[in-house]
């Protein structure tokens, strides 16, 4: 039994335009320095850019990207009798929400490009259509869980 409260998980409110909890924790996440603002102005560009390029909604767009860059299992390292094991363990929904969007900002802002605003649309497509480098992180994470699967038991 642990002797740490549990955490209170916080109602977040929806995003303003698109009315979405999702794109307001994905603003939440961009932020730089508290600056929220410049945070929701450059997702709702690349939104914007987004319905420009693909002709689909951009909220749509989004959802499957993130979608499809969320990992299933990732790999943790257990120290077992003094060798250490990279242990395939799976996520949670909400680790799994959190890693798919950071890995899409880090994505975007590694990105050759002009306004992050271009950058982070062209890494939202990316990821749409199952490319990119949010993507291929994605699956990379679940490569070297496939690897060492065998060493699951050391799973607690």
């Amino acid at each position: 039994m642990g002797r740490k409260k549990k955490t209170v998980v916080r109602e977040i409110l929806p995003d303003a335009k698109y009315n979405s909890v999702v794109v307001s924790k994905f603003v939440a996440r961009m932020m730089l320095q508290g600056k929220k603002s410049i945070a929701v102005r450059i997702v709702h560009d690349a939104f914007d850019v987004i319905r420009q390029k693909a002709d689909k909604e951009p909220l749509e767009v989004f959802l499957k990207a993130l979608d499809n860059v969320k990992p299933l299992v990732e790999v943790k390292s257990r120290r077992v009798g003094g060798a250490t094991y990279q242990v395939p363990i799976e996520i949670r929904e909400a680790r799994r929400e959190a890693l798919g969007m950071r890995w899409i900002i880090n994505a975007a802002r590694s990105r050759a490009g002009h306004e992050m605003s271009e950058r982070l649309s062209a890494e939202l497509l990316d990821a749409f259509n199952n490319t990119g480098t949010a993507f291929k992180k994605k699956e990379d994470t679940h490569k070297m869980a496939e690897a060492n699967k065998a060493f699951a038991h050391y799973r607690w």
